[in-house]
C-alpha cells in the first residue's frame, strides 16, 4: 500500500454510485483514487473524475480502458452491470488485485465466473454493501429459524427509485437467502415472486416478494413474519447512497491483505455464521 493509501479504481465512474465513490474515496484516509473508468463512448471519458462528481479537479482523468487502469492498482470497486462486472473480474484475476462487486441482477452463470476469478483475485461480492442491511440479514436468518414455517409466513417487501432496472432488488434476494438458510430450504424452490389473479390460499413455508418502484427512494426493505394474531417486522431504510460506497471502501481495505478467495460483506463485518 502506497504512502497515501490503497490505490483504488472506480469503474462505472459516470453513474450515481460511481460519483458517490469518487467523492468518498477522496475524503477517506487510507485509500486514494488511482483511476476512474467509464464505458466506451461515454461523454465523461477524458473529463476529470473530481469535476464530474462535484469535488472540483483532482487530476484523475476518466478513461475507457480498464486494462490500463487496473495495471498498477490495488483494488477495483464495481457497481456496474452483470456482464461488465464479469469482464472486470477476469481483469482483476489477471492483475491479482481486490475486486469489490456491488452489482446486482447477476445470473448463476455470472456467479460461477466470479468464483473462477476468485482463485486469483480477492473478490468481495454482496447484494448490499451497508452494515445495517448485513446485520438485518443475520437477524432475518435467526428469526426464520426461530419461527416455524407452519405458523409463520415470510414476506419481503422492497421499494426503490424509478430508475432501478432489476427486481426484486439484490438486497431483497440477500434477505430471502438469509430467511431460506434459517429455514434450511432452497430459496428458488420456495419463493413466490409474482401474485396475480386467483392464486388460491398462500402455501405454507413459501417466502413471498413484493416490489415497489417510484420516485427517488434509495432503498427500503422489510422482512415481515406474519403469524396467527401477531406480526414481527425487521426493516432497513437507506437515506443516502454513500452508505453503500462506504461499505465498499471498507470491503476493499479489509481484502487488501487477504488471500485470493470469494468473500461477502458478512466476512468483512465479522458477521459470518459458522457453516
Amino acid at each position: 500500500m502506497g504512502s497515501s493509501g490503497m490505490k483504488l479504481v472506480v469503474v462505472g465512474a459516470a453513474g450515481r454510485m460511481g460519483q458517490a465513490l469518487i467523492r468518498l474515496i477522496h475524503q477517506t484516509p487510507g485509500v486514494q483514487l488511482h483511476a476512474a473508468v467509464a464505458r466506451e463512448g461515454s461523454a465523461f471519458v477524458g473529463r476529470d473524475a473530481g469535476e464530474i462528481s462535484g469535488l472540483g479537479p483532482i487530476g484523475v482523468e476518466i478513461t475507457s480502458d480498464p486494462l490500463q487502469a487496473f495495471l498498477h492498482a490495488e483494488g477495483v470497486i464495481d457497481f456496474t452491470s452483470p456482464a461488465t462486472s464479469v469482464t472486470f473480474a477476469g481483469l482483476a484475476a489477471q492483475a491479482r488485485i481486490v475486486h469489490v462487486i456491488g452489482t446486482t441482477g447477476c445470473s448463476p452463470q455470472d456467479e460461477e465466473k466470479f468464483k473462477a476469478a476468485s482463485r486469483h483475485a480477492r473478490i468481495v461480492k454482496s447484494g448490499n454493501m451497508s452494515l445495517g442491511v448485513n446485520l438485518l440479514s443475520v437477524l432475518t436468518q435467526q428469526a426464520a429459524q426461530a419461527l416455524d414455517a407452519q405458523n409463520w409466513d415470510i414476506e419481503i417487501l422492497e421499494m426503490h427509485h424509478k430508475h432501478k432496472v432489476d427486481a426484486p432488488s439484490g438486497t431483497a434476494l440477500l434477505l430471502g437467502e438469509a430467511a431460506a438458510a434459517g429455514r434450511k430450504v432452497d430459496l428458488t424452490a420456495s419463493s413466490v415472486r409474482v401474485r396475480d389473479g386467483h392464486t388460491g390460499a398462500r402455501e405454507a413455508g413459501t417466502i413471498g416478494f413484493a416490489t415497489l418502484r417510484g420516485g427517488s427512494v434509495i432503498g427500503e426493505h422489510s422482512v415481515i413474519f406474519a403469524g396467527e394474531g401477531e406480526r414481527v417486522e425487521l426493516s432497513h431504510y437507506a437515506g443516502d447512497r454513500s452508505i453503500f460506497a462506504r461499505g465498499a471502501i471498507t470491503a476493499a481495505m479489509w481484502a487488501f491483505d487477504k488471500k485470493p478467495g470469494f468473500y461477502s460483506m458478512l466476512d468483512v463485518l465479522g458477521l459470518s455464521q459458522p457453516e
